[in-house]
């Protein structure tokens, strides 16, 4: 589905949710779904203010949260959290699944395209329970902090292969 029509779509469902919710249909919460359909990948609430106030649509952190959970409510954004205080969050729509490799190091958080995880055997287990989407965390160190340890173990080593040998002088 292209991105313009994905956009259309959820605007309809947050459309009907807020009606059938008996909430007020604002700019600002239309701006913000919008601005959230228009990019990939995980944000945070403080990337999404600071993205959302460098465009020409200003919103208030106390918007962005309300907004936040009704489109939590309307199925319309995922919530994660990946192990760090800060709650990371995700469109729901229009996205492939997807594994998270998260950094136990460095907190760092890689998307996974992957295929389709469960077998045919697995499928017709599931025969009565439809999947919509999926998403696994996976958790480990990434080469970058792996790169950083080794150079650090190897500092150390050099250290003290020093050390003995100025004591052997």
């Amino acid at each position: 589905m292209d991105n313009s029509k994905l956009k259309e779509q959820v605007k309809n469902e947050f459309t009907e949710y807020l009606t059938l919710h008996k909430h007020r249909k604002t700019p600002e919460r239309f701006a913000i779904l919008d601005h959230i359909y228009s990019t990939k990948g995980h944000f945070d609430m403080d990337s999404l203010f600071n993205s959302m106030n460098e465009g020409p649509f200003r919103v208030s952190r106390a918007t962005l949260y309300n907004t936040i959970e009704l489109l939590l409510d309307c199925k319309l954004v995922v919530k994660h959290q990946f192990g760090a205080n800060v709650s990371q969050y995700e469109r729901a729509y229009g996205s492939e699944n997807h594994d998270h490799l998260i950094c136990i190091s460095c907190g760092d958080v890689k998307e996974y395209k992957s295929g389709n995880l469960f077998s045919l055997a697995q499928q017709k287990r599931f025969m009565k329970f439809k999947i919509s989407y999926y998403s696994m965390y996976i958790y480990g160190i990434c080469s970058k902090c792996t790169r950083k340890k080794e150079s650090q173990s190897k500092k150390n080593e050099n250290k003290i292969t020093k050390n003995n040998t100025d004591k052997k002088k």
